[in-house]
Formats: C-alpha cells, sequence, structure tokens
C-alpha cells in the first residue's frame, strides 16, 4: 500500500490534468486506426501511418516551441512580470507563424524528400501523400496552439491545456466517423478532419488566452515584437530540444517504414501497437510533467532536498502507473485487439508480437521520468546526447544484426533503444547528483535566461 503525503498530492494535482490531455492524442490515434481498420483493407490504415509518421517527424519537431514557451514564461511569472510573461507568448507566437508558412511553402520538396526516404509501396504512396499534402494545412494551428499551451503551463495552469487538448480530440473523433464513414472518404476524411479539429482548437486556445491576460496588451508590446534579436536567441536556447526531438521522431519513422518492408499486415500491426504503446507513454508523460515543474521550482529555490523528494516520489508514482498499464495489457489485449481491427491477419501478427507490448512500458517509463527532471533542471543537452547515442549506438547497429529476425528483430531494437534512453539518463543523472552538479549549472542557467528573456545574446 503506497502511503501518500503532501508532495504526491502536489504530483497529482500537476499530473492528472496533463494525463487526461495526453492520452486524448493517442486516444485520437487509436480511434483512427479502428475506424480505418475495419475497412476490410490495409491500405488506408497503412497510409495514415505513414502520413502520420512524416508529419509527427515534422509537428513534434517544433515541440521546443511549447517547451522554450513553459521556462521562460514561469520564470517571468514567478517574479510577477505578467508583461514579460505575455511578450515571450508573442515572439513565440510569431516564430510559430513564420515557421508554419515556411513548412506549408515547401511542404512539397520535404514530403517527396521524406516518402522517398520511407521508401513506402507503390500501391500505398499516392494515398500516403494525400493524406499528408491535406493535414499540412493545419501547419499555423499545430504551432500556434503549442506556445498556447507552454503559455499556460509556464502559469501553473494546466486546466486549460487539458481543455484545449481534450476538446481537439473529441471534435476530431466525431469528425472521422462523420468523413470516413458518413462520407467514406477513408484516409483523405481522416485528414480533412483532424484539419478541422486543430484550426477549431486553436481558436480556443486563443480565446482562453484573451479571456485569462491580466489586461490588454499595448503598443509598446507591439513594437517589442519587431526586434529581431530575441528571435534567434529563441530558437538557439531550444536547440538540444529540437535535435533530441528529431531524433527521437526519426526513430519512430524509421520503425515505421522497417515495419512496411515487412507487408501491409505487419505494417498495419504495428501501427496499432505503437499507437496502444503511445497511449501508455503520454498517461506516464503526466508524471514527467510533475517533475518538470517540482524539480525546476526546487532547483530555482536552491533546494537539493525538495529537488530529490520530488523526484524520487515521481518515479514511484511512474513505475506504479507503469506497472497497471502492463498489467492491463497482459488482461486485456485480446479484446483491444479485436476492438481495433476485424483483419484476421493483422490479429495475428499483433498476437505474434503481444509480448513486446507488455514489456515496453515497464522499460521506457524511466526514460519518460528523466526526461522531465533534466527539462525541469534545464539540463537539456544530457537528453540529445543519450538520444543520440541510444539511437546510433544501440538502436540501428541492433536491428541490423537482428534483420533476419523480421518484425521481432526490430521490436528489440526499438524496446533496447528505449531501455537504453533511460539507462543513459540516469548516468547522468547520477553523476550530475555526485558531483552536486544540478547547483553547480544553476547560475549559468539562470544567466543564460535573463539573456534570452531580455533579447541579448
Amino acid at each position: 500500500m503506497l502511503k501518500i503525503n503532501r508532495l504526491d498530492h502536489k504530483i497529482w494535482g500537476i499530473a492528472w490534468p496533463a494525463i487526461l490531455s495526453n492520452i486524448s492524442v493517442p486516444l485520437l490515434g487509436l480511434v483512427d486506426a479502428a475506424i480505418l481498420g475495419h475497412l476490410g483493407t490495409t491500405h488506408y490504415l497503412g497510409a495514415v501511418a505513414l502520413g502520420s509518421a512524416l508529419l509527427s517527424f515534422l509537428y513534434w519537431g517544433f515541440g521546443f516551441l511549447r517547451m522554450g514557451t513553459t521556462g521562460l514564461v514561469a520564470k517571468a511569472s514567478g517574479a510577477g512580470e505578467d508583461e514579460r510573461a505575455l511578450l515571450v507568448l508573442a515572439r513565440s507566437a510569431v516564430l510559430a507563424i513564420g515557421l508554419a508558412a515556411l513548412v506549408i511553402l515547401l511542404h512539397p520538396l520535404w514530403l517527396q524528400a521524406g516518402f522517398a526516404l520511407m521508401a513506402p509501396r507503390e500501391e500505398l504512396l499516392p494515398l500516403a501523400n494525400s493524406y499528408a499534402s491535406i493535414r499540412i494545412a493545419s501547419a499555423p494551428a499545430v504551432l500556434l496552439t503549442y506556445t498556447v499551451v507552454g503559455w499556460f503551463i509556464g502559469r501553473q495552469n494546466t486546466r486549460w491545456p487539458m481543455l484545449i487538448m481534450v476538446s481537439t480530440n473529441v471534435l476530431n473523433i466525431v469528425l472521422d466517423v462523420l468523413f470516413i464513414i458518413g462520407l467514406g472518404l477513408n484516409s483523405d476524411g481522416a485528414a480533412m478532419a483532424t484539419v478541422v479539429a486543430e484550426y477549431l482548437g486553436c481558436a480556443l486556445a486563443l480565446w482562453a488566452v484573451w479571456r485569462t491576460l491580466p489586461r490588454r496588451p499595448g503598443r509598446d508590446l507591439l513594437r517589442q515584437l519587431l526586434f529581431p534579436g530575441p528571435y534567434g536567441v529563441l530558437l538557439r536556447g531550444n536547440r538540444d530540444l529540437f535535435l533530441r526531438t528529431v531524433t527521437l521522431l526519426l526513430c519512430f519513422a524509421f520503425f515505421t517504414a522497417m515495419g512496411d518492408k515487412l507487408g501491409s499486415d505487419t505494417l498495419a500491426a504495428n501501427s496499432i501497437m505503437l499507437q496502444l504503446l503511445l497511449l501508455a507513454a503520454f498517461a506516464l508523460d503526466g508524471f514527467a510533467f510533475a517533475a518538470e515543474g517540482l524539480a525546476g521550482n526546487s532547483l530555482g529555490a536552491r533546494d537539493l532536498q525538495g529537488f530529490y523528494a520530488a523526484t524520487r516520489r515521481c518515479a514511484m508514482w511512474c513505475a506504479f502507473s507503469a506497472a497497471l498499464i502492463a498489467l492491463f495489457f497482459t488482461l486485456m489485449h485480446v479484446p483491444l485487439f479485436a476492438l481495433m481491427t476485424n483483419i484476421p491477419e493483422v490479429r495475428t501478427v499483433m498476437l505474434q508480437h503481444r509480448g513486446w507490448l507488455l514489456v515496453l512500458p515497464l522499460v521506457a517509463a524511466p526514460s519518460y521520468l528523466l526526461d522531465g527532471v533534466f527539462i525541469g533542471s534545464a539540463e537539456t543537452r544530457y537528453m540529445m546526447i543519450t538520444m543520440l547515442f541510444s539511437a546510433l549506438g544501440v538502436y540501428l547497429p541492433l536491428w541490423f544484426f537482428t534483420r533476419d529476425w523480421g518484425n521481432h528483430g526490430l521490436w528489440l531494437a526499438f524496446t533496447a533503444f528505449n531501455a537504453a534512453r533511460g539507462a543513459t539518463l540516469y548516468y547522468y543523472y547520477r553523476r550530475l547528483s555526485n558531483k552536486n552538479g544540478w547547483l553547480g549549472e544553476e547560475g549559468a542557467q539562470k544567466s543564460a535566461g535573463k539573456g534570452l528573456e531580455t533579447g541579448t545574446s
């Protein structure tokens, strides 16, 4: 029986809204997979899996807009400088719009390059390209929503991000049923539903900001947005997070592409199982969000005891939740698989590989939790180093030497990749702890943060 204390209440107060908003994302993917998986062919499901992998690589690569905004807004809000916090949001929003414009303008080139690297089978390429081309229209909405969510989390408000994400994804599910089943638009219908939902979700996010502003922005805010220096500093300050996220997404895209090489049934089965794993990952990320806030606040107060206490309790709840998820998959995988698809060949592949689904939540949980600790402490360089090592030194070599094992070799490499992330992050965690490095870097981080917030380099 777990003993609950005051710190646990704080952890859950941060974690539960994050968990609800996080799991709505893979739940949407599961609904897409369930609807498309009942159309009698694997082509539409495979096309969405390929297109989604490519778009995830693109959009999640800009996740620094959320994380960078969160850190700067938290510092400004903690200092009682609401106008500076709003300026951070405004600059991030301008940057988001500019990046989205580039994405849309250049999308024919990077879609062509992306599909060339993934090399899907000939019959899937037109469907996957059509799906991705439709969804690219929502780039401004997606990136703007990232900045708004970061602003709210920085202000210690996780309720609005929960409402924004859950509303967007519930609407997407409703539109999926309408466009895919009602109008018979298949994979293109899934893309259209997502575009409409993301723009409506962005409108809700912007309305939420306007509703909660302490006071309306003036002309001085607009004048400060014209200075270019802070935008370059904002990008440079998030370089490590960007490289880490791009590497992670390349690993997911590689997993999808190699599954496609093993046949349409394997691609569809891997896609469904990956969605189930993402559901587990996004749920466990709620404790990573709690670790971000609590670890960062403790180090900011130079409270090492509070930092270690928060890390230990977040780790305990993350491990406990991972065990429950693994138990759930163990007991419920048969009805879950039946719910996700009625194609016998796909179900057979999933049953043959169910062991990986059961063990991965336990193996990957440490990496999720430690990501939160390192983000909260602003030690993001270690996240980049460990990600590169796990991908280049573990994932790809192990896949290469186990290619003769087929899909089991692919899943083994993916599992080892997640285990390596957690092990190497823990190595750096212990290294910083033994050298009292958590507080030793604090002054440098504060100095860098001050320069970023004021726009100086």
